[in-house]
């Protein structure tokens, strides 16, 4: 099996035994990104929806390092610590798709990487 390691420093550093992202054959892989500003390395979550750009601006990075958009993007993951956050979540992450929607799942959880409120990851194709 081969696997190119994908690292950017306009995406945050990871924060643990992980990379950004893992390209298998025309498959990208995108770990879990946060609100993480990579130019400061802290975390830019003054609202909901800062979090929110700042989480899609991360994962952008990725995508434009491995070659990508995200019109490449299949599938997404996000976990939310508020269920009651959702539709503020959703109408910034819709903004970042031209109505080229990627199969998605959306799940509350207790707590999250840094406590942050919003954590997304990715599977884009070439």
């Amino acid at each position: 099996m081969t696997k190119t390691i994908i690292n950017t420093s306009m995406a945050p550093a990871p924060i643990g035994p992980y990379n950004q992202a893992v390209l298998h054959g025309n498959t990208l892989y995108i770990s879990g990104q946060v609100c993480i500003d990579p130019a400061t390395g802290q975390l830019k979550n003054k609202d909901i929806q800062e979090e929110a750009h700042q989480v899609m601006h991360n994962l952008r990075a990725i995508l434009t390092e491995a070659g990508m958009t995200f019109e490449n993007v299949v599938k997404t993951t996000i976990f939310i610590t508020d269920m009651n956050r959702f539709s503020d979540i959703n109408e910034v992450y819709g903004k970042y798709f031209e109505a080229n929607f990627p199969a998605r799942e959306t799940v509350q959880v207790s707590a999250l990487p840094k406590f942050v409120n919003i954590e997304i990851s990715m599977i884009a194709i070439k």
